[in-house]
């Protein structure tokens, strides 16, 4: 389905959203309207979204990020390029694929995953997607730790570490992740206020870092920028041991589908369901343009300049460079910026697990959740290998992103039940099911036989899925009437 379509149907969106249940308001801490739309009273103006964008993209995570392009022999043309159009990208994948669902429908991912795909098949991916975020979280937590080891002067892991290295990393993770998951297992809106209270003071020290690099990279006037950039900021070369090679290309993709998950794999679904109006999908540019542009050029200067420092320092610890370069500002803020990367992955992880166990609450399934995210972080390979990781996690889960788009805007077009699972009450929908297996198969056998890099199979794989489910939509529908005629 084209966009014009879609904005064809926004304006009856919003009029909609104008008048809906009649649900009184939540009495108790943590209510998040796991297996029910999103009442009216409950929805969340744009300056919520603003907030828990930038300060969710304008993170911890991108002082990881940022340097890992440096050690991969990126080129400067091909960084600023290729941030700048995959991260427009991004914006119009949440703005014209995620929200105009999630305004329409107002449900978590996982509950209208159980309606369309049915609930023993929607359960294996929720365990698949509860995990991944586990991962991705512990990440987060991985890089604040960076910053308590800079004052507890404790050894922290290299670039190429796969295992914890120290008691006091492993303390320091375990501290850090279980004040993030309390706070995560108060709700999304206390994640947003979280996010809203420390995202301006975490942009402005991203702007120092950037100011503090530049000039002891050489660059003391604008017109030095782009000459210092090409030879000693990403000259381009070899990328650093075990790290791959990065182009244009590479770059593009990675700012686009890095939050694939997110965006074109639905999982934001479960966010935009309390926007008032679907253009609120345009909110996730404060995080990419904030984060995923200005802060991952910011933290790569930082990368750049400890290698100018010292070429033989390839380590990849955040901590320490944000502390060269603003002192006690710049540990505080690695803190602070795991904290709101964390919160809500750890919250969406917590959805996905709670909707396994729809009967024990949301508040306790969190907890447990962020203590598995916690002793994620102490393994400090998923944070070094962070740009293939989430390569990895957008794959897994853009299958099903797929199927909830051709589910929601196009199924009835060829004469099939949306929702299928619900309507004939099976509990696992094989047409979906397939998809989602058949569609990560082909994208494996493109990586290990075919040597496409994992960074260039999701969009591919996407359109694979897309015409997957529908054919098998149309032979498993007509088998299940077939049957049940006979």
């Amino acid at each position: 389905m084209n966009s014009s379509f879609i904005m064809e149907n926004l304006q009856k969106e919003d009029d909609a959203n104008q008048s809906g249940p009649a649900v009184e308001e939540p009495t108790q801490p943590g209510d998040e309207f796991e297996r029910e739309p999103v009442p009216r009273k409950a929805l969340l103006g744009f300056k919520s979204f603003i907030g828990m964008y930038a300060g969710e993209h304008c993170a911890g995570t991108e002082l990881m990020i940022g340097p890992l392009f440096v050690a991969s022999g990126v080129s400067a043309f091909d960084l600023i390029v290729g941030l700048l159009l995959g991260n427009l990208l991004a914006v119009l994948s949440w703005t014209f694929l995620t929200a105009p669902i999630a305004t329409r429908v107002r449900l978590t991912l996982y509950f209208q995953l159980e309606k369309i795909c049915g609930r023993n098949l929607v359960t294996l991916y929720n365990l698949a997607n509860g995990i991944m975020f586990c991962f991705l979280a512990g990440a987060m937590v991985t890089v604040s730790a960076t910053a308590v080891g800079v004052w507890f002067d404790f050894p922290m892991p290299g670039l190429n570490d796969l295992l914890p290295n120290s008691i006091g990393w492993v303390i320091a993770v375990f501290v850090v992740g279980a004040l993030i998951s309390i706070v995560a297992a108060y709700g999304y809106e206390s994640v947003s206020r979280f996010a809203n209270i420390a995202a301006p003071w975490m942009v402005l020290v991203f702007f120092a870092f950037g100011f503090v690099a530049l000039p002891q990279l050489g660059v003391t006037s604008i017109g030095d920028f782009w000459s210092v950039a090409q030879t000693t900021i990403w000259p381009g070369g070899d990328p650093q041991p075990n790290q791959t090679k990065f182009t244009f290309w590479h770059v593009l993709f990675f700012a686009w589908f890095c939050n694939m998950a997110m965006h074109i794999g639905m999982s934001d679904l479960s966010v935009f369901r309390y926007a008032k109006k679907s253009w609120y999908g345009i909110a996730s540019g404060a995080g990419m343009y904030v984060g995923h542009y200005f802060a991952w050029i910011s933290a790569s200067l930082l990368y750049a300049l400890q290698l100018h420092r010292n070429p033989g320092n390839t380590d990849v610890l955040p901590g320490p460079m944000a502390y060269d370069a603003a002192g006690i500002a710049g540990l505080i803020c690695v803190i602070i910026a795991g904290w709101t990367t964390a919160n809500p992955t750890i919250y969406r992880a917590g959805l996905a697990f709670q909707a396994i166990t729809p009967k024990t609450s949301r508040f306790t399934v969190t907890l447990v959740t962020g203590m598995v995210a916690t002793v994620a972080g102490m393994f400090p390979a998923i944070a070094m290998k962070l740009l293939n990781f989430v390569a990895l996690y957008g794959m897994l889960l853009m299958p099903m992103g797929a199927v909830i788009f051709v589910d929601f805007w196009l199924i009835r077009k060829f004469g099939l039940q949306s929702n299928y699972a619900e309507l004939s009450r099976k509990s696992f929908n094989w047409a979906a099911g397939l998809t989602w297996f058949l569609t990560l198969g082909a994208c494996v056998l493109l990586v290990q036989f075919a040597g496409v890099q994992i960074f260039f199979v999701s969009l591919p794989g996407w359109f694979v899925a897309a015409v997957l489910y529908v054919v098998l939509s149309k032979f498993y529908q007509s088998k299940i009437h077939q049957g049940a005629e006979a």
